[in-house]
């Protein structure tokens, strides 16, 4: 090539890399990242706080979890909201029943799963961090041998050498190349892109090598210009946004240089279809408009019908409650995962949500005001029975008292339901009353037959043995053996009956000692009284520990994966198999108990 030529051609080439261009955003992809953020937010606060939680819990279990730590973030801070805005509201419900404010406590069921939740994506936020650093450092070092390599390319090059695919393969591996630091990045780049300039300006090749190079570009450009003229009859506007944001990153980054006649054309000709692309935010912000009206005539509609719910046409009964709260819950959590209505109104439609729930609750509260009423009025007559139990349960004039006693257990029956919370009180202190009397009614009939203080000698016998009890191995046998030989003594004289308290505390100090339960027992000499309140107390447990599984059981179901492999979840299995165990011990000693064996 002539001097002459070689000059003019260095001179073009010198024209080829648009430096403003490397660094610089264009204003389109700015407009977008926004874009994807106002649709993030419109997405989330359609979420319930279980289906929010699940998501955290899936970004969790990724691999690159620390990678989405702002859409963490955002799933977070929602998840705080819905758990206040609960909490609030449950506080209101609770002044609504008129409890005083210092016994009010509440925390929501769902914020010690959040606050582990947080504590584990922290942890893999800042491995991800590490590991992050840890790989920008190995890209610097990449791109920085790189940019040595593309150096002695025009530098240091041997005779023979391939130029064209020596300077294909760099720019291959520039764009393979993993991220670095965001302090190093610009002068890496613009130290990449002046060694470039620089071999393009030293290059000895003939015209061929730059017509290739530009025709490879600009064939590039008609693809991106292409792909983007297809994202105008997109239907999804959000969708055709987000690809046109990488359409323009591969503009910037894989489609330069080309040749300074088709430079401007064809950028003009992309910024146009990209103009266009982006005056569709119209349409998306119509179909916003759009879902938002609808999910205002959505929410409108469960506020009424909790309103007719909260006022219904007949008399509401207890069952009529109890099933209105169910779909009063169930309307709740429907308008809860119903999306964003107008901003405008926004507050308002929470307002009027708030305050349909208060009304409801203060329907409820005041029926079951005047039902408790009623249940103190219930609770009245039977502490009059229990009174006159306990004044005529050490009478000995057997022919008025008992007909007097039958007459009152008949009484009891008739009378209705009590507060629960006095419902085992007042039945326990009717039937010791009613116990004392027809014991000793029976005492009175047998006491020929009864040495009472023989009975207290032995069964004080039995009590020191008992107390000489230990741990050691055939002490369960013992303790059957005392037990039993207990049972099959008689009564004591009336002044001596505190032995059998002391014994029964005795025999539990015992049993813990020996890790052995009441049920494991294998006692004998059980009067009828005795093995029907045992079979009553163990059916009591194994209601209480049913309850306990199913509770266990039911927690497990909020984890996305609620298998056996999940770390979270093992101690929970472990405990769930243990109770299951035991809930099965202690149907198998009821059974012994009501076959008498």
């Amino acid at each position: 090539m002539a001097p002459e030529e070689l000059k003019q051609t260095s001179a073009e080439e010198n024209k080829l890399e648009p430096k403003s261009e490397v660094i610089s955003e264009e204003k389109p992809v700015a407009e977008e990242s926004e874009e994807i953020h106002e649709a993030l937010e419109d997405e989330l606060s359609g979420l319930t706080l279980p289906q929010i939680m699940e998501r955290m819990e899936q970004l969790i279990n990724l691999n690159n979890a620390g990678a989405y730590h702002k859409k963490f973030h955002q799933l977070k801070e929602h998840a705080f909201k819905i758990i206040h805005d609960e909490s609030e509201e449950h506080k209101n419900q609770a002044a609504d029943t008129e409890i005083p404010e210092e016994q009010v406590h509440y925390e929501h069921p769902s914020q010690a799963k959040l606050s582990g939740l947080i504590s584990i994506f922290r942890e893999k936020q800042d491995a991800f961090h590490q590991q992050q650093d840890a790989e920008q450092a190995k890209n610097l070092e990449q791109r920085q041998s790189i940019i040595e390599r593309l150096k002695n390319l025009y530098t240091n090059s041997e005779p023979g050498v391939n130029l064209f695919k020596e300077i294909r393969e760099i720019k291959q591996e520039w764009g393979n190349a993993g991220q670095v630091a965001k302090s190093e990045f610009k002068i890496l780049n613009n130290n990449y892109f002046h060694h470039l300039n620089q071999f393009y300006q030293m290059l000895d090749m003939n015209k061929e090598y730059l017509e290739q190079e530009y025709s490879h570009n600009l064939e590039k450009r008609q693809h991106i210009i292409e792909r983007a003229q297809e994202l105008e009859k997109e239907s999804s506007v959000q969708k055709a946004l987000n690809e046109l944001q990488f359409l323009h990153k591969l503009w910037k980054e894989e489609a330069e240089p080309v040749a300074e006649e088709f430079r401007e054309k064809t950028w003009e000709v992309f910024k146009e279809i990209s103009n266009r692309i982006h005056e569709r935010k119209s349409e998306l912000n119509a179909q916003i408009e759009a879902e938002q009206q609808e999910n205002l005539e959505k929410k409108n509609s469960i506020i009424e019908e909790i309103k007719k719910l909260a006022s219904p046409e007949k008399e509401p009964n207890h069952h009529y409650w109890q099933t209105a709260i169910k779909t009063m819950e169930e309307l709740r959590a429907n308008f809860l995962k119903t999306g964003n209505v107008p901003r405008k109104i926004s507050n308002q439609n929470w307002n009027d949500f708030k305050e349909t729930i208060r009304n409801f609750n203060s329907a409820k509260n005041e029926f079951y005001k005047n039902l408790k009423h009623n249940q103190q009025h219930n609770l009245d007559e039977k502490m009059k029975l229990i009174q006159t139990a306990k004044d005529n349960m050490h009478s000995e004039d057997w022919d008025t008292a008992v007909p007097l006693f039958k007459k009152l257990q008949d009484d009891w029956k008739t009378i209705g339901h009590v507060p629960r919370s006095m419902a085992n009180k007042v039945w326990d202190e009717f039937r010791e009353a009613c116990n004392v009397f027809f014991n000793q009614y029976r005492a009175k009939n047998n006491a020929q037959n009864d040495n009472w203080k023989e009975n207290f000698q032995q069964k004080k016998a039995l009590l020191e043995e008992l107390k000489n009890v230990t741990d050691e191995e055939g002490s369960v046998e013992k303790i059957e053996h005392i037990k039993t030989s207990w049972n099959n003594i008689g009564k004591v004289p009336r002044e001596k009956i505190g032995i059998n308290s002391e014994f029964n505390k005795t025999m539990r100090e015992k049993m813990k000692l020996n890790k052995i339960h009441d049920y494991e027992l294998k006692e004998d000499g059980l009067s009828e009284g005795q093995i029907t309140d045992k079979a009553r107390k163990i059916k009591n447990q194994i209601g209480d520990l049913e309850a306990e599984i199913v509770k266990l059981e039911n927690n497990i179901g909020f984890f996305t994966n609620p298998s056996r492999e999940n770390p979270l979840l093992r101690d929970t299995y472990n405990t769930i198999d243990q109770k299951k165990a035991q809930l099965e011990s202690m149907k198998q000693s009821l059974h012994q108990i009501i076959a008498g064996e």
